[in-house]
C-alpha cells in the first residue's frame, strides 16, 4: 500500500478556494462559524446551533477534502462525515490563524452498517468543537486513492447512535490524507452472515483494488460456529480477496469487558465459545501466511492492566451496563492499536499515519 500525499498551492492566500466535484464546482468562498461573525458560508454548507453543516450531491466513490480552520478568533474545530466517522480530531487554532487539514474520505450509498437505512445520498460534513471556525473549503475526487476496507460486526461499523463507536469509526481520524477507509462492518454478523448477505463480503470484494487492504474482524456473533466452519470461512473471505489483489489481514476481535473478581477476563470476553475463535484464526493465518492484527492479545493486555474500575470508561458500562460495545474513547483506542500494529507489520507506511 502507497498512498501518494499531494500538495496543493492556494493563489492569493486563503481568501478564496475553489472546490470541485466530478461533475461541478460545489463551493467557492470563505466560511465562518462560531463566534467570529457572520461571513458567507460556501455553497452546500449551513449554520446550525453548534457549527456548520455541509452537503455535496456526489456519487460514490472516494474524495480528498480540503478544510481551512479558524478565523479571527480562537477556534477548535472537529470534523466528522457521513454516519458520524471522525476524519479529523479537534484541531485548536489561535486567534486570527487559519490552518490546513485535509483527508479522504469514502462516500457509499450507505452512510453507515450497509444494511442499515441508506441516509442521505452524497457526502454530508459536520464542523463542530468548542469553538468551530470554518475558513474554505474543498471537495475533490480521489478516484485512484488507496483503500482500507473493513468488514466486521458492531465493534467495528459505524454506529449510528451516541454514545455509541466502533473502532472502524474511529480509523479515518488516524490516517493522513491518501488513504481513504471503507467501514462495510455491519452490527450482528457472524463469519457466516457476512458471508451470505450481498450486501456485506460481496459488496467489499467488488471494492477492492490492487493493493488495497481487506481488515477481517469477524468472532463476536460466532458463538455457535464451529473450528471448522469459522476457519472455511475466513480462507473463502481471503481467498477472494486475494483473487482481486488486495491483501487480506485478520483482525483477531476486541475483548469483552467481563471480568472476574480477581480483575482478569473470562473466557467468554476472549472468545472462547463453540470454538476458541482466536485461537482458530490466528492458526489459519499462520497456515495461509496471512497478516494478523492481534486486538484480542492487546486489548486483553489493556484492560486487565486498566482494572476493573477504569477499564469501564473504554466501554459503555456507566451508560448501560454494555461490556461488549465501545464508548467513542474506547473505540479510537482501540483504532489507534489497529494503527499501531499496520504499522509495525509493514502494512501501512509511516507518512500515512496521523
Amino acid at each position: 500500500m502507497r498512498p501518494h500525499v499531494r500538495t496543493t498551492r492556494y493563489a492569493g492566500g486563503v481568501a478564496m478556494l475553489t472546490a470541485l466535484t466530478a461533475l461541478t464546482a460545489v463551493l467557492a468562498s470563505p466560511a465562518h462559524a462560531g463566534t467570529t461573525g457572520r461571513g458567507a458560508l460556501p455553497r452546500g454548507c449551513s449554520a446550525t446551533a453548534d457549527g456548520v453543516d455541509c452537503h455535496f450531491d456526489v456519487e460514490p466513490g472516494n474524495y480528498r477534502v480540503t478544510a481551512l480552520l479558524g478565523g479571527t478568533a480562537a477556534g477548535s474545530t472537529y470534523i466528522s462525515a457521513e454516519q458520524r466517522r471522525t476524519m479529523l480530531a479537534e484541531t485548536a487554532t489561535d486567534a486570527g490563524r487559519v490552518v490546513r487539514r485535509s483527508f479522504t474520505v469514502n462516500v457509499r450509498a450507505a452512510e453507515g452498517e450497509p444494511t442499515q437505512e441508506a441516509g442521505t445520498p452524497g457526502l454530508d460534513l459536520r464542523f463542530r468543537g468548542s469553538a468551530p471556525l470554518l475558513a474554505g473549503l474543498r471537495v475533490t475526487p480521489a478516484r485512484h486513492t488507496p483503500q482500507i476496507l473493513l468488514a466486521g460486526d458492531s465493534t467495528v461499523c459505524d454506529q449510528r447512535n451516541d454514545p455509541y463507536a466502533g473502532w472502524g469509526q474511529e480509523l479515518p481520524q488516524l490516517l493522513r490524507v491518501g488513504v481513504s477507509v471503507a467501514n462495510y462492518a455491519d452490527g450482528g454478523e457472524s463469519t457466516v452472515s457476512f458471508l451470505a448477505d450481498p450486501l456485506l463480503f460481496d459488496a467489499v470484494e467488488s471494492e477492492v483494488r490492487r493493493g488495497d487492504l481487506v481488515l477481517i474482524q469477524l468472532a463476536h456473533n460466532d458463538k455457535t460456529t464451529t473450528a471448522e466452519e469459522y476457519r472455511a470461512n475466513l480462507a473463502e473471505m481471503a481467498e477472494r480477496v486475494i483473487a482481486r489483489g488486495g491483501e487480506p489481514v485478520f483482525v483477531t476481535p476486541i475483548v469483552r469487558r467481563r471480568m472476574q473478581k480477581d480483575g482478569t477476563l473470562d473466557a467468554v470476553a476472549q472468545h472462547v465459545m463453540t470454538a476458541n475463535l482466536p485461537v482458530e484464526m490466528r492458526a489459519l493465518a499462520a497456515e495461509l501466511g496471512i497478516p494478523v492484527v492481534d486486538l484480542t492479545d492487546r486489548t486483553k493486555e489493556l484492560v486487565e492492566g486498566l482494572g476493573i474500575e477504569a477499564s469501564k470508561d473504554l466501554y459503555l458500562t456507566k451508560v448501560n451496563g454494555d461490556n461488549t460495545h465501545t464508548s467513542v474513547h474506547g473505540a479510537k483506542t482501540f483504532a489507534g492499536i489497529v494503527v499501531e500494529e499496520l504499522l509495525a507489520q509493514g502494512l501501512v507506511p509511516a507518512r500515512a499515519v496521523r
